[in-house]
């Protein structure tokens, strides 16, 4: 009698462990030496070796002996080449993509990391001589302590988790809402069950106590400076926010009738209600001495020269609200709008009547995914996104799923060819697209693609938007001397300008288009260098601390997550999306922390945490 083999049952176990494995990789603390984290991958490749070919079965073997030599600092530049040498014959001569793969590793390494493995071997230690650090806060750009803020969710102290995340970051209720949440990427709760919850946490705090009734620590003596902020967006504010607490005087110009730069009119209101973006407003204007000059453009209401006359220091946080149009015949036709224009139009009172059109949209980012949502709230027939390749869908994955629970379409390998208008309106009529195929890989692990064989096709349309990014209007900074280039200010990452005394620049306008914490990370440096550029060297107190920490909890839990109304619901209004976190999810969910400020790598990054 025929039996099942018992090895099924095996295979299904081992599965099980890889899963675990494979959140214990995504987790991966930052700070670790790559030396070691390439040792440790090329182990599982020598563990996957079947044994038949020399050079997979014997050669790893001996790169994985010379690779320890040089991380213990035991190692010659000679062994370096003569593990490049041994590991260019394995990677030609193994008979599978075991021995391949392994070697190949490994020649990778000593290309991105080739400086690493010669401070090995003459100084026997790290480039940077690097050290773990608490994996949360190294990936929020702004360096918010994350585990002191949930600690104080936990303790239900929210006043106090809203001020500890202000040590850093003004903007607690825009983030909570909004922010792509970096942090979560490396939490160590990945090697338990899954990585904690938080900016849902977040959103829980602000949801509890709104931002504008709680009190903003306390400004600095008066100095006497007067710096001039162009732009009210994240940026911007961040920059008068942290300089007023110093003690200096802020002056912030926007062109636009509100501040908030694309929070308040890039990202529409069913992500960010403006009323809530108002409360984090509302508290960095209270914080201290802070001037608004909305509707004011520089170039035109004011000059750039008078703002260097007048003031002790200039930030340009700019933004980059102008979007983007294709070099290409019909990119200015009736119904061809960027991506960016048309949320704004939107956040004005400007929307276009969609019902009955069919829309097409160019693009795969979270601008592109906002505009897409946004079309089906307007009553759009259809809405249509095509990317060129799977590559290309660089937004949230939530906000895909988002959208295509809300009806949006997608078609991925399609290059963008041409726009076809009506001859006799000269309004956008259908688009045509070049179906492509998927070849190599290139350097950075992303796919090329190639024109396939088959024909164009035309693709009718009524309204075509272009989610193509945006850029800066740098052109009025750019005639009095500011140095851009293709609308990008140049400046170091200490956000000073290039060749310009007491002039700094940071977010959007220098990185390009970014996300809101970037922008508030910039402003942050700006402030910090702005005040050291006069001759201080100011700290904000602190009004708030972590709680204690309790023993860890290393019980595997389910992650909670932010509940939305339901698609059918919500896509035919701008409602907010995100239900309220309960008590007790919320609780639960702060509870899984594991408290890396106090337990394991336990290490605080100094100052901005780099």
């Amino acid at each position: 009698m025929r039996q099942l083999e018992k090895k099924d049952s095996m295979n299904k176990r081992i599965d099980v462990v890889l899963r675990k494995f494979h959140s214990r990789m995504i987790s991966y603390p930052p700070g670790m030496c790559p030396l070691v984290l390439y040792r440790s991958l090329f182990q599982i490749s020598m563990n996957q070796s079947c044994g038949k070919c020399v050079p997979c079965r014997d050669g790893l073997v001996e790169v994985d002996r010379m690779l320890h030599s040089i991380i213990a600092g035991m190692a010659t530049m000679e062994t370096l080449e003569e593990m490049r040498r041994l590991c260019q014959m394995i990677a030609e001569t193994s008979d599978c993509a075991v021995g391949v793969t392994a070697a190949n590793l490994i020649l990778d390494s000593l290309t991105e990391f080739g400086d690493e493995y010669v401070s090995h071997i003459n100084h026997k230690r790290c480039e940077g001589n690097v050290t773990q650090t608490i994996p949360c806060i190294t990936m929020c750009p702004a360096h918010v302590n994350v585990p002191g803020y949930i600690s104080l969710i936990a303790a239900e102290d929210y006043a106090g988790a809203i001020n500890i995340i202000r040590e850093k970051n003004p903007l607690p209720t825009a983030c909570a809402m909004v922010c792509e949440h970096p942090c979560e990427i490396k939490c160590r709760r990945g090697m338990i069950d899954d990585a904690i919850n938080i900016r849902g946490l977040k959103k829980y705090a602000v949801d509890q106590v709104s931002a504008d009734s709680v009190e903003t620590p306390p400004a600095n003596v008066r100095t006497g400076k007067k710096i001039a902020i162009v732009g009210g967006g994240p940026s911007g504010l961040t920059a008068a926010y942290f300089l007023s607490l110093m003690g200096h005087k802020a002056v912030i110009f926007d062109e636009h009738e509100k501040l908030g730069g694309m929070l308040r009119y890039g990202i529409p209101e069913y992500r960010l209600p403006k009323k809530r973006l108002d409360e984090d407003i509302q508290a960095i204007l209270q914080a201290g001495d802070i001037e608004v000059h909305c509707q004011t453009k520089i170039g035109k209401d004011i000059s750039f020269t008078k703002l260097k006359e007048e003031y002790d220091a200039v930030y340009l946080g700019l933004g980059a609200q102008i979007g983007n149009r294709m070099p290409m015949e019909n990119a200015d036709a009736e119904g061809v709008i960027p991506a960016a224009d048309f949320l704004q139009d939107v956040a004005n009172g400007r929307a276009m009547d969609l019902t009955g059109k069919k829309v097409v949209l160019i693009g795969g980012g979270n601008v592109a995914m906002d505009a897409a949502r946004t079309a089906v709230r307007l009553n759009a027939e259809t809405v249509h996104v095509f990317t060129r390749k799977r590559d290309d869908m660089t937004a949230l994955p939530s906000e895909v799923e988002g959208a295509m629970q809300e009806g949006v379409r997608f078609r991925t390998l399609l290059s963008f060819l041409n726009i076809e208008v009506d001859k006799e309106t000269g309004r956008v009529s259908a688009v045509w697209l070049q179906p492509e195929i998927v070849g190599e890989y290139d350097d950075l692990g992303f796919v090329k693609t190639e024109h396939s064989s088959a024909y164009p096709y035309r693709f009718k349309c009524d309204v075509l938007i272009l989610g193509v990014g945006q850029r800066s209007d740098t052109a009025a900074f750019e005639k009095e001397g500011v140095p851009a280039e293709r609308c990008r200010i140049k400046a170091d990452e200490s956000c000073i300008v290039e060749g310009m005394e007491g002039i700094f620049s940071g977010g959007d306008c220098v990185t390009g288009p970014s996300t809101a914490i970037n922008a508030i990370a910039a402003g942050q440096v700006a402030a910090e260098n702005i005040d050291e550029y006069l001759g201080f060297h100011h700290k904000i107190k602190s009004i708030a601390s972590p709680a204690p920490a309790m023993p860890n909890n290393c019980v595997p839990t389910g992650r909670a997550e932010i509940e939305e109304v339901d698609p059918f619901e919500r896509k035919t209004n701008f409602d907010g999306v995100e239900l309220l976190m309960t008590h007790e999810e919320a609780m639960r969910e702060a509870g899984r922390c594991l408290r890396c400020d106090h337990y394991g790598c336990g290490n605080m990054v100094g100052g901005r945490g780099e």
